[in-house]
């Protein structure tokens, strides 16, 4: 009898929960809006709109606005969000540093700091974390008028439920629980997910994929990994990981990679490899206006937007291979839209052409029609995907929820 009692109340915080995020994304998706549009758009009760706009109000997360022409009858205010008055951090946590970014509720960044983190222990870059996000809130206080959220993004195999980090590839883990630690240090809502999966989420609310439901992001860095939405959500697997397209093998006969494999799309499409590849052929005596000591990846891409025979012919290479995989990841999840990132995109008037030319010959006629492939609206905003994490928490009423009732 008592859990039936339990399960009810539970139900009935849940449909709240649910109910409040209802009218906050419509709010948030196509304020100014009356309260009418929304029963109408929500199909929730008027009196229920009415209940949970005046709880909105009162928690400062919407304001009413200039009243909308009428139809006739009285005139209709409108509602929008108000985003100013909340403050989020978003940590984008590398293999030696972070970048922490101070954020307001319509994604706009009001601070932002990098941290060098050398450290090599979890314990060790743990207490360095949490001692570099301490320093910031601390050194941006006056541009702080309501912190709601702390969220690290990472590379590795973070468990999306419990935010618990199982594996990152430059230091040891043991099962770090990451979200209790910032949990109980900065006492407020915290999440942890995956670098570029965060990243294709943040396409989604802020970039290139804002109109599209299903879409694949693949982003050229240290490595290669993607990104895949679909139904507007980010697609895991059971563990939590999924979009490993830098372990496809993409030649053979290639180079070992990391993981133990030989040929893997990251010994290709990686900034390392390309610098690699344009040191070889320098050194091998072919022509170039790159030398073997100015062959970073900022530099080659801007020789090849100049033409340079050498780096068009590397990043060219480079576009073949990374289509390849793109194409295998598009016969089996027909996205509505691709998106590159990463520093490689700076020669996007080479390498699109050469993917491009791959999706042509090897992905379903029906799949490649009206598909467009393109680069990254958000490259130069390293943790907007931890603030993505953020967004959707308060899009699904989570963090939404604790906001009303705190």
């Amino acid at each position: 009898m008592t859990t039936g009692g339990h399960t009810q109340i539970g139900n009935i915080d849940l449909v709240k929960q649910l109910n409040s995020a209802a009218v906050y994304r419509l709010i948030d998706l196509h304020g100014p809006i009356s309260r009418i549009q929304i029963a109408e758009q929500s199909q929730l009760a008027p009196a229920s709109v009415t209940k949970i706009t005046r709880q909105l109000i009162d928690r400062g997360l919407i304001k009413e606005v200039d009243q909308q022409a009428s139809t006739g009858g009285r005139r209709a205010i409108s509602i929008v969000t108000e985003t100013r008055a909340f403050q989020a951090i978003g940590v984008r946590l590398g293999r030696y540093d972070a970048t922490i970014t101070l954020f307001d509720l319509s994604a706009k960044a009001l601070a932002e700091d990098h941290y060098p983190l050398p450290e090599r222990t979890q314990d060790e870059l743990e207490q360095a974390l949490l001692k570099a996000i301490s320093h910031f809130i601390e050194y941006n206080q006056r541009k702080i008028r309501e912190l709601i959220a702390i969220s690290v993004i990472l590379p590795g195999l973070v468990d999306p439920e419990s935010g618990v980090i199982r594996y990152m590839p430059h230091i040891p883990v043991n099962d770090w629980p990451l979200v209790t630690a910032l949990e109980s240090r900065f006492d407020m809502a915290c999440f942890v997910g995956h670098d570029i999966r965060s990243l294709a989420l943040a396409e989604h609310y802020f970039g290139a994929t804002q109109d599209c439901e299903d879409s694949i992001l693949v982003r050229v860095h240290r490595g290669t990994g993607a990104g895949i939405l679909s139904n507007g959500q980010i697609f895991i697997g059971r563990n939590g990981s999924v979009g490993e397209i830098g372990h496809i093998q993409v030649d053979p006969l290639g180079e070992r990679c990391h993981c133990g494999n030989f040929g893997c799309l990251e010994t290709i499409a990686a900034n390392a490899a390309i610098e690699q590849r344009v040191r070889h052929l320098l050194e091998q005596g072919y022509q170039s206006r790159l030398t073997v000591d100015d062959c970073n990846i900022k530099a080659i891409c801007k020789a090849a937007n100049k033409g340079d025979p050498l780096a068009c012919e590397v990043i060219e290479y480079v576009g073949r291979h990374l289509g390849k995989a793109i194409a295998i990841a598009i016969n089996l999840f027909n996205p509505q839209k691709v998106v590159i990132a990463g520093e490689v995109t700076e020669a996007d008037k080479v390498l699109l052409p050469a993917i491009g030319s791959c999706i042509n010959t090897q992905v379903l006629k029906a799949f490649r029609k009206n598909l467009p492939v393109m680069c990254s609206a958000l490259n130069d905003r390293s943790a907007i995907g931890a603030f993505a994490l953020v967004k959707r928490a308060m899009l699904n009423g989570m963090l939404l929820q604790r906001l009303l009732e705190s």
